[in-house]
């Protein structure tokens, strides 16, 4: 089973996804920004993928982005953005961050879990 880490301000859209990949067979764990994701990362060691936001209180996701590169347990983890957000020059600076690949919202239950068994396998 796929242990994935969720980051959204929004807790309609965490619930959304919790659901949405718990009916799919994956553990989930929620953040509501990125500093919570950031705390999530050194308390549960193992996260398969994650999945955040960008515009988020306190540390966005491109921020998120960075410093979870610069651990050692999630530099090859799977990063995919889920965002309202949907301009080339947004895609290409996650992506220059170390994003995996993106996610336009309101999602798409089947496009979602497509993303996430190409990315997380």
């Amino acid at each position: 089973m796929l242990n994935i880490l969720t980051i959204d301000d929004s807790r309609m859209m965490r619930q959304m996804l919790m659901l949405t990949l718990k009916e799919a067979g994956y553990a989930v764990y929620q953040a509501a920004d990125g500093m919570e994701g950031l705390d999530a990362l050194q308390e549960h060691l193992g996260f398969d993928l994650i999945i955040t936001d960008i515009n988020m209180p306190r540390l966005d996701g491109f921020g998120f982005i960075e410093r979870a590169r610069t651990l050692p347990q999630c530099k090859a983890t799977p990063i995919l953005v889920l965002s309202t957000e949907s301009s080339d020059e947004k895609k290409a600076r996650a992506r220059a961050a170390g994003a995996s690949g993106w996610l336009v919202k309101p999602f798409n239950a089947e496009k979602l879990l497509n993303a996430v068994r190409r990315v997380a396998g």
